[in-house]
């Protein structure tokens, strides 16, 4: 026994140097003397998954809690294996039998925080991670994970502040300087969020998130070849990574290099990369039919990542006036009597201070919910719904009196699901406004290379008779500038009859 004690000492200080394959010898030194031993068993499992090789790491901790189950420590390293193969409701009770076990154990608390966030439930989260920091107020990772849940919250000055603190305790900390520079980004500060990834690379130069989102920035920047670099060095150190497989594509089809472009898309497609979406890019291609609407994770993702900086980009940038002149429009055909508003797609709230001093009630529903974060600071709804538009139509029979999507159909191809729940929705001569951006062609809609839909007036026209909407106004309208140029499109104001 004294002699597998002493081996089990030589191991970890190894393990602790970060001398793996040598401590990993002598774990298996060890178990082959004693094929149950606890110690060689969890530490093997938590040195396997230091290695990468989580599935690894979880059988051989599983071994170790056939051979006692009353330690906290290895229900924790088996709930963070299981996370690593993303299996959070799994990771999740693990990290519960560990504080139930143990309830004052703050890496588990943080631990239990990060499962609750990659669930979705991120009050509970900010909970856990308070709950750690009430135990450990300077625990670095308790901090930066706090500033990713408060970040997918939108709250960025907060994030902001929680990955700042993780920075003062832990001074090199790549994770918390890449947090940062994402909330940074979001609050349009690009300069300073480049600066912040690219510290967390000069410390963790194999980070390949970080390569991604340096990418990413740089090609929102029109710097392609900065951008093409990152990506490459992202796949450099992530081979067959879906993320930075799917920004090497964007960025050749930018740069139009189409040919390349497709075989990246599928590469990325076969890397794992969501399909709608590889599919929907290849269509602005012309590599593939265009589908009847983007992919909503596409758009939703899109408007999360604008949330923080998109008014300002739309207004000062493009010279946005959509709202105002949609609304414009609608005033001239208002039915009469107090009306209940929706702003389908409302996104902001740009819409929100014209529609207000209209409606009785006004309710907004948007796929994004980052948008809706910033609608909702406007104060100007009684009512924010995050989902999507015709589903939401749907479950709301007659419940409205006037429908406005002011630059929504630039996502929708087929407007027919729409139209048919638009009328649904509507109460009898409701008003049913929206924009749409116009094409000259034969066709109802087309996929353009902006990845944006254009439609047709003959087309809004023949929908409209179809669903049982008579044609109050289609009127020409310059919507925004697009590189420069004037973007044609129409305003139209239909009533249910």
């Amino acid at each position: 026994m004294k002699e597998i004690h002493a081996l089990l000492q030589q191991a970890v200080t190894l393990h602790q140097k970060g001398e793996l394959p040598r401590a990993q010898a002598i774990y298996d030194e060890v178990l082959r003397a004693q094929p149950l031993n606890f110690d060689a068993l969890h530490l093997s499992g938590a040195l396997a998954r230091q290695q990468g090789d989580p599935q690894r790491a979880l059988d051989l901790i599983d071994g170790a809690l056939a051979v006692d189950s009353r330690r906290a420590i290895a229900h924790c390293n088996r709930g963070v294996a299981l996370q690593d193969l993303g299996r959070y409701e799994e990771a999740l009770a693990s990290f519960e039998r560990a504080l139930a076990l143990q309830p004052d154990y703050a890496i588990a608390l943080s631990n239990r925080g990060n499962a609750l966030r990659h669930l979705g439930h991120l009050d509970r989260a900010l909970e856990s991670y308070e709950a750690a920091l009430r135990l450990s107020p300077e625990y670095a990772d308790a901090l930066s994970n706090r500033g990713l849940a408060l970040q997918t919250l939108a709250r960025h000055e907060a994030a902001l502040d929680s990955f700042g603190a993780a920075l003062r305790v832990r001074h090199e900390y790549p994770e918390a300087l890449h947090g940062a520079a994402v909330s940074l980004l979001a609050l349009g500060k690009p300069a300073d969020a480049l600066e912040g990834f690219e510290r967390a690379l000069h410390i963790q130069p194999e980070y390949a998130e970080a390569w991604c989102s340096r990418g990413a920035l740089l090609l929102r920047a029109q710097d392609h070849e900065e951008a093409l670099a990152s990506f490459q060095d992202a796949l450099t150190v992530r081979p067959r990574y879906a993320r930075a497989q799917l920004g090497l594509a964007n960025t050749l089809r930018a740069m139009g290099r189409g040919e390349e472009a497709v075989e990246a898309y599928q590469a990325a497609l076969s890397f794992g990369a969501d399909a709608d979406t590889v599919g929907y890019m290849l269509a602005i291609m012309g590599a593939e039919q265009a589908p009847g609407a983007s992919p909503a994770a596409y758009v939703k993702a899109l408007f999360d990542q604008y949330a923080g900086n998109f008014d300002r980009h739309l207004v000062d940038v493009l010279r946005y006036r959509t709202p105002s002149r949609l609304v414009e429009a609608l005033r001239r055909h208002l039915p009469p009597g107090e009306l209940d508003v929706l702003d389908a797609g409302c996104g902001t709230g740009l819409c929100g201070p014209l529609l207000r001093p209209l409606a009785c009630l006004l309710e907004g529903v948007d796929l994004s919910p980052h948008m809706l974060d910033r609608a909702r600071d406007t104060g100007l709804y009684d009512g924010l719904y995050c989902g999507e538009m015709v589903g939401y139509l749907q479950g709301r029979p007659a419940s409205v009196d006037v429908i406005v999507a002011a630059d929504v159909f630039v996502y929708l191809g087929d407007l027919k699901p729409v139209f048919s729940a638009a009328r649904l929705a509507l109460r009898s001569r409701g008003r049913f406004a929206f924009s749409v951006e116009e094409h000259d062609g034969v066709e109802d809609f087309v996929l353009r290379s902006s990845g944006r839909y254009a439609h047709s007036r003959y087309g809004i026209e023949a929908l409209a008779r179809s669903h049982g909407f008579s044609i109050n106004e289609i009127s020409p309208s310059i919507l925004r500038q697009e590189s420069g140029e004037d973007m044609r499109g129409l305003l139209v104001i239909l009533s249910r009859t």
